[in-house]
Parts: structure tokens; C-alpha cells; sequence
């Protein structure tokens, strides 16, 4: 797959920027419990809003930063099952990794095959020297995912406006 939105493929997926058209598969996944219990609500419940949430989000951060959320889709026929990438926040020094699956496509490898694509994308084109991860602590699938890339808990974090201290991975340093 090329195009304008392809951003980078592993042997089962395909990762592209997010578009207007995608916004079904946003209302979707924004409003699955696992993501409302381990991500938040982001308010999202019609297509409208979807669309806000893709150009405030992911477009904006595309713009600023040359990353964002992406797609993630099936290589074969290119099914979107999730979404994966580096998100730029504020309060957070370093670009961080970000993913979540659709309950069907689950405990299939894919996360790791899309995160583990992501963060080899941010060294060697972004030229990112360090990437984090911020996770809940009770988010135990998550948790694993990230010691599987071989990142480590660096130390608890606090968003501004949250009340509860989230866990804060990092990549390991370059060499």
C-alpha cells in the first residue's frame, strides 16, 4: 500500500494517518469498554464527533509534529482493527506510544507487531533517541506489552487535571 496517509506495513498490517473516512471506526473503538476504562471517555458518541476527535487529534498532531495516532489495518484487505503511534502531550517530555484493538482482534500478536513497527519508525525516520509510554497500573495487558518491547517503568506521573498517578515507561537508550 502507498499513498499519501501510508505511513508504514510489518508482515500482517498496514499503518496509515487517519482521515475523515475513518470516523465510524473511531466512534467504535472510542466507546469500547476497555478503552473507556484504561484510556477515558473522550466524549465521543456520534459521527460528528468522531470527525472533531480525528482533526483535533491525530490531523492536528500529523501538522505539528510529522506523527500522530494512525490506523492500523489488516495487510490483506486492509480491515481497520486498532490504532497505533506517537502522541506529542504537553506535560510530557519525550513522544509517547499509544495503541488499542478492537476486542476482536485481541491477544493475536498484532499490538506488538504494530508498536514494535511504531517504535523502530520513531528511531530510525523520526530519529526519536527515547519514546515513553504512560499506562494505568491496572491495565495488566498493556503493562506486559511494554516490558515485551523492552521497555522499562522509569517512575509514577500525574497529567495535569488527573487525579490518579499513571505508570511511565521508557525505551531503553539508544546503544
Amino acid at each position: 500500500m502507498t499513498g499519501a496517509s501510508y505511513v508504514l506495513d510489518t508482515p500482517r498490517l498496514v499503518l496509515r494517518r487517519l482521515e475523515p473516512a475513518d470516523a465510524g471506526f473511531i466512534l467504535e473503538i472510542t466507546n469500547d469498554p476497555d478503552w473507556l476504562r484504561h484510556i477515558g471517555d473522550r466524549g465521543i458518541r456520534s459521527l460528528d464527533d468522531a470527525l472533531r476527535y480525528i482533526a483535533d487529534g491525530p490531523c492536528a498532531m500529523y501538522e505539528r509534529h510529522g506523527f500522530g495516532l494512525y490506523i492500523v489495518g489488516l495487510r490483506d484487505g486492509g480491515r481497520p482493527i486498532g490504532l497505533c503511534g506517537l502522541i506529542k502531550r504537553d506535560w510530557l517530555g519525550d513522544a509517547d506510544i499509544g495503541f488499542a484493538f478492537l476486542p476482536a482482534f485481541r491477544g493475536r500478536g498484532y499490538a506488538l507487531e504494530a508498536a514494535a513497527a511504531t517504535l523502530e519508525y520513531g528511531r530510525t525516520t523520526l530519529g526519536l533517541r527515547r519514546v515513553a509510554a504512560i499506562v494505568s497500573s491496572g491495565n495488566a495487558d498493556s503493562l506486559q506489552l511494554l516490558g515485551r518491547l523492552g521497555m522499562r517503568l522509569e517512575r509514577m506521573v500525574l497529567p495535569p487535571n488527573e487525579t490518579i498517578p499513571l505508570c511511565l515507561y521508557v525505551t531503553p537508550p539508544p546503544g
